[in-house]
């Protein structure tokens, strides 16, 4: 990969920065998905999307791309549609609205739930956002990759 004349790879600084901060920025991530007030699961979700931002500055599109398969990415943004949506359909089936909140009063889990149906639907979303992000992220990176990766990939095409 050919960053600009001379360059032939990213600093050892930026490598580090990259290892040091990842771990802690899944962390964060998931402390605010599981903390935050009902909403906190959208903006989580963002956050745990930036690894895969963080992780392509430290390595680039190939290791981000074999790190991270963005095809898991698709099919885990695919259950948390249904878990949200199945969490949905609970309020239908204790015959109230779609999405009401019906675990609310029954102070279930130990009070892990306080929310009732509503704090694990923010759950969900942190979920369907952290893979649907980091999935589109992997897709626009995709586009901004060197072009002489493409090239090379081409020639050996063409000799076979």
């Amino acid at each position: 990969m050919k960053f600009k004349d001379g360059i032939k790879e990213k600093s050892i600084i930026i490598k580090c920065g990259a290892d040091t901060f990842l771990p802690f920025s899944l962390v964060f991530a998931l402390y605010v998905i599981l903390t935050a007030p009902v909403g906190g699961g959208f903006q989580g979700g963002v956050l745990g999307a930036a690894a895969v931002l963080l992780l392509y500055l430290g390595y680039g599109y190939d290791v981000t791309k074999k790190s991270i398969n963005p095809e898991i990415l698709r099919i885990n943004e695919a259950c948390a549609t249904t878990i949200y949506a199945l969490l949905g359909f609970a309020g239908l089936i204790f015959g109230a609205n779609f999405c009401r909140n019906v675990f609310y009063a029954n102070g279930w889990l130990t009070g892990f739930v306080h929310d009732g149906t509503i704090g694990l639907m923010d759950y969900a979303v942190g979920y369907n956002v952290m893979t649907g992000v980091g999935f589109l992220l992997i897709l626009m990176l995709g586009f901004l990759a060197p072009v002489e990766e493409a090239k090379k990939a081409e020639k050996k095409e063409d000799e076979q």
